[in-house]
């Protein structure tokens, strides 16, 4: 499974929870939101992980620190593009794939380093 089906399968599994979709692959300089959602009053920001081996961590360690920063500084100009959900509660969640497609949904997987 590609990136592009790994995605699919997330957004699914998070519209079948009650998320609403926003924005898909919304590129900015230096930086890509996989998913863009809404949870109620929530702005939610789901990055989409698939991984074929657990050899160095699994998909959801590949969110390292690196990405995170790149993920915040992303939804950072998506607020700035979309002034109406600027003042939206932000939750960063994270959406893991293992080789069998079994997801692993972390809500507020990380926070926004200022």
């Amino acid at each position: 499974m590609k990136g592009a089906a790994a995605e699919d399968l997330a957004l699914r599994h998070l519209q079948a929870q009650g998320l609403k979709l926003l924005a898909r692959n919304w590129r900015c300089a230096g930086g890509e939101l996989d998913l863009v959602m809404r949870d109620r009053d929530t702005l939610v920001i789901a990055e989409v992980r698939k991984r074929s081996s657990t050899a160095f961590g699994g998909a959801a360690a590949s969110v390292n620190a690196r990405k995170q920063a790149r993920i915040v500084h992303a939804t950072r100009l998506f607020l700035a593009a979309h002034r109406d959900h600027a003042q939206d509660a932000v939750r960063f969640d994270v959406v893991a794939l293992d080789a069998g497609d079994n997801i692993q949904w972390l809500r507020a997987a990380f926070d926004a380093q200022d």
